[in-house]
């Protein structure tokens, strides 16, 4: 299914939302949570590095290499490898942002696996590495045949919406998640902050609206100037 719309204009929010995003995520977690370190006497400030890195390393980046396809006049070995790169650092990323919860929690002595965030996290960066994984065997190296790529293709497309979704949805659980902690430890709940972390959060959200109504958009013709469409 496609819209009766170009992908290209509809990109072009994906990528400004995603800046703004980038922007509201850095302010908070430096401004107001007093910045960012992966080893520190005061532990917040590791736990600042998982927003961040799970917001622009996972959400910005891994919708960007969703979107690649749509987005990018270019041939298709070329989108294929720059779709394959992003998702690789958006999974690194990800998996470094997760990490940095735990070492948040452990050096804190607060449990882990407690909330539905949590759950969800984990969940979602195992079902991203999974699609990675079959999508490089299957459509990069060592590639399957043209009737499993056939076969598989929608599948991977249906598959990789839903873990993206799903991966929007935590994030959007985390901001409510920790507003809801820093809240009962004193923040006001009509202050700048809060205000600040739930904009963020509608950021985030439309953010993962617009990279889906890009992939259900019309694509810009491959690179005119090759000689035939791969």
């Amino acid at each position: 299914m496609a819209l009766g719309v170009k992908a290209l204009p509809i990109s072009f929010a994906v990528h400004f939302l995603g800046v703004v995003g980038a922007i509201l995520v850095l302010i908070w977690c430096i401004s107001f949570r007093g910045g960012l370190a992966w080893d520190s006497s005061n532990k917040s400030l590791i736990f600042n590095l998982h927003p961040v890195l799970m917001f622009i390393g996972f959400i910005f980046i891994g919708g960007e290499a969703i979107i690649s396809y749509k987005s990018l006049p270019l041939k298709k070995p070329e989108k294929k490898l720059i779709h394959l790169v992003l998702h690789a650092i958006a999974l690194i990323l990800g998996i470094i942002g997760i990490y940095t919860a735990f070492k948040y929690h452990n050096e804190s002595n607060i449990a882990n696996l407690y909330s539905l965030h949590s759950w969800l996290g984990i969940g979602v960066i195992v079902l991203y590495g999974i699609q990675w994984i079959y999508g490089f065997i299957v459509f990069f190296y060592p590639g399957g045949t043209p009737a499993i790529r056939s076969e598989s293709l929608p599948w991977h497309v249906v598959f990789g919406t839903f873990v993206y979704i799903l991966a929007v949805s935590t994030a959007a659980l985390g901001y409510l998640e920790k507003l809801t902690f820093l809240q009962n430890s004193g923040v006001e709940k009509y202050g700048s902050e809060a205000f600040l972390v739930n904009f963020t959060a509608i950021v985030t959200v439309l953010y993962g609206t617009f990279v889906i109504l890009t992939t259900l958009s019309h694509a810009p013709p491959e690179d005119e100037y090759s000689y035939s469409a791969i």
